[in-house]
Formats: C-alpha cells, sequence, structure tokens
C-alpha cells in the first residue's frame, strides 16, 4: 500500500492467482456464515504455523548436527 500511496520508481507489478481452482475456493470460502469461515480460517492457520514450525524444526536439527 505504501508503494502506491508513495509512488517512488517503478510501478507496482500486478499480482496474479495462477491456480485459478485456490482463486475459486476462497471466493467461496469469503461467501460463508461467518462461524464456517473461522473454522476454515482456523484450521488454515494451524495447518501453515505447523509447516513453518516443522520447517524451523529442521533447519535447527541440521544446524546442530555441524555444531
Amino acid at each position: 500500500m505504501d508503494q502506491i500511496v508513495h509512488l517512488e520508481g517503478e510501478v507496482p507489478t500486478e499480482v496474479v492467482f495462477e491456480d485459478k481452482a485456490a482463486s475459486e475456493q476462497l471466493k467461496l470460502i469469503a461467501q460463508l456464515n461467518n462461524k464456517d469461515y473461522s473454522i476454515i480460517m482456523s484450521i488454515i492457520d494451524t495447518m501453515l504455523i505447523k509447516q513453518k514450525f516443522n520447517y524451523f524444526f529442521q533447519k535447527s536439527i541440521q544446524k546442530w548436527r555441524f555444531i
């Protein structure tokens, strides 16, 4: 947002979804009632946190193997 408001240099590039199925699913999720929407977003957040934790854990293990 800051790049658009305080435009300096190049114009920001447009974001394009290449996965049409995921884009359609996001639109449908946005139409859910508040309870269902919150549940779906909570599941997604949990999975992303789990993935980030596993990545960090694996990197930490690799780091300690070389010490």
